[in-house]
């Protein structure tokens, strides 16, 4: 009770209150913009958080994070254009629903169905982050070694037809992470004699090119476009208790967000695809969906939404992010040397909390917020594309050259920015990068540490949990084999034919 009340009491400065209002409301608007997306907006917020105190800095970021999905139904809804990658399912359902004059509804709808989703994933990541905390200390070196090498891992095989180029990308990570002093015996690693490497390449700067400046490159390359829109109207209070209606595909939808968000690598869109499929499965209307049905657009909508807070739970509990938001934010934790893990829950509790009652709050803000700004947002939608990519290339800029006021960093970041844009061009993954480099870093810590005490490869694996880890992701990549076996003998079967 004493951590609550201080927990409450850090969350109550006017600092604090203030960098969630800025995050849950800015967030909202990245989202409805599209093209942009959290991630962007993270990029390029983040250097400027290292500055800040490290709630206040957290706060903001995962206002962003958080509400970045109510923004972005919006387009996905009145414009057939999703505010964000994850948004896109909105769209079968959403945009129908507006076809026919129900726009109102399917907003409220896609705001209700957030809400809830997103405060029930609250309340899993209030009552599992605790309990994984009190099952980490059981995690020596060798664990959190393959823990990190099983995130890897699923990466790796959650991009489905890519995982040989997901592959390729987690390497490269990894090797990213290595360029440098290596943190032992300090011997530079790759640097080739350029003094400007010994350094390592920066994950931030990273981050800011593949993700910031290859959308700037990508928006200002692309035809200018500025999109049309109707004003709505009706009573979105009404439209959004609608929800309740459907509350047992909200609660399931929920369900499939947590459970994807708590596995790295996985996240909103497999969350989608099961939530969407049970309620079309299970609807009295199955020939309705993707033709306008309310079941498929609360389904898509709960389970995004439900992922954000789920995500951090083996972030809090074993200081193992999930995907590239997740890590952008534990940059954030190391830069204030606040440690993730179990220490995290028996020191510093009371900061945990507030992170906890934060994200409740960023739900409430948010859903007051449309429900009299989504006119008003519709401006935001018709900025045009040009003149947003000419805005997050100077902010990028304006972020790496603020990071350690190096003309170098600027480089290597529009080095990873034209990267990034080939990477986009070709359809190719870009999370892997980021995630090698963070996981990578780990494994090669825990790595050298557990060495120390291993004398056979048996002993890394004589412990229940090392071998529970190695055990998974053994099947994983034998399962993975065998499919991709099975789809090249259907093929050659299919060619003789």
């Amino acid at each position: 009770m004493d951590a609550l009340l201080s927990g409450i009491d850090l969350l109550a400065r006017l600092d604090v209150l203030m960098a969630l209002l800025i995050g849950s409301i800015g967030g909202v608007i990245i989202g409805a913009i599209p093209g942009v997306g959290p991630a962007v907006a993270i990029a390029i917020l983040l250097p400027a958080t290292f500055a800040l105190d490290p709630l206040v800095g957290l706060v903001m970021l995962l206002g962003i994070y958080g509400s970045s999905m109510f923004g972005g139904a919006l387009p996905a809804i009145l414009i057939n254009t999703p505010g964000t990658a994850v948004n896109a399912l909105t769209t079968y359902d959403g945009h129908p629903m507006t076809q026919r004059g129900e726009a109102v509804r399917a907003l409220g709808l896609a705001y209700g169905a957030s809400f809830v989703s997103g405060i029930l994933s609250i309340l899993a990541l209030i009552l599992l982050s605790p309990l994984l905390a009190r099952v980490a200390p059981m995690f020596g070196s060798r664990e959190i070694f393959l823990a990190a090498l099983l995130g890897i891992v699923l990466v790796i095989l959650a991009h489905r037809g890519q995982t040989f180029a997901a592959g390729m990308m987690a390497a490269f990570g990894i090797f990213l992470g290595t360029i440098g002093l290596e943190p032992v015996k300090y011997t530079q690693r790759y640097t080739f004699g350029q003094d400007w490497l010994a350094s390592g390449v920066d994950l931030i700067v990273v981050i800011l090119g593949l993700f910031a400046l290859s959308q700037a490159f990508l928006l200002l390359n692309d035809p200018e476009e500025a999109p049309t829109t109707q004003r709505v109207e009706g009573s979105m209070l009404r439209a959004i208790g609608e929800v309740f209606r459907f509350k047992r595909i909200a609660a399931i939808g929920s369900g499939f967000g947590v459970l994807m968000g708590m596995i790295p690598g996985v996240g909103e869109f497999t969350a989608q695809f099961l939530s969407y499929t049970y309620a079309q499965k299970t609807s009295k209307d199955p020939d309705l969906f993707g033709k306008g049905s309310p079941e498929g657009l609360v389904a898509s909508e709960s389970a995004n939404n439900a992922v954000p807070a789920a995500a951090m739970i083996p972030l809090l509990a074993l200081g193992i992010p999930g995907e590239a938001l997740t890590a952008m934010m534990l940059s954030v934790f190391y830069v204030h040397n606040v440690t993730p893990g179990p220490g995290l829950f028996q020191t510093q509790l009371d900061f945990v909390y507030a992170l906890y009652i934060a994200m409740i709050l960023l739900n409430v803000i948010v859903v007051v917020f449309m429900l009299f700004a989504s006119n008003w947002l519709l401006r935001i939608i018709r900025i045009p594309t040009r003149f947003l990519g000419m805005m997050i290339l100077t902010l990028s800029f304006v972020g790496v050259y603020s990071l350690r006021n190096s003309v170098t960093d600027c480089a290597i970041a529009a080095g990873f920015g034209v990267f990034g844009l080939v990477l986009k061009r070709l359809n190719l993954p870009i999370v892997p990068i980021i995630l090698g480099m963070v996981l990578g870093g780990i494994m090669e810590v825990k790595l050298r540490s557990a060495m120390a005490r291993v004398k056979t490869p048996l002993d890394f694996v004589d412990r229940p949990i090392a071998a529970l880890l190695a055990v998974a992701i053994v099947l994983l990549v034998g399962l993975h084999i065998v499919n991709v076996l099975r789809q090249f003998l259907a093929r050659r079967v299919q060619r003789e034919e």
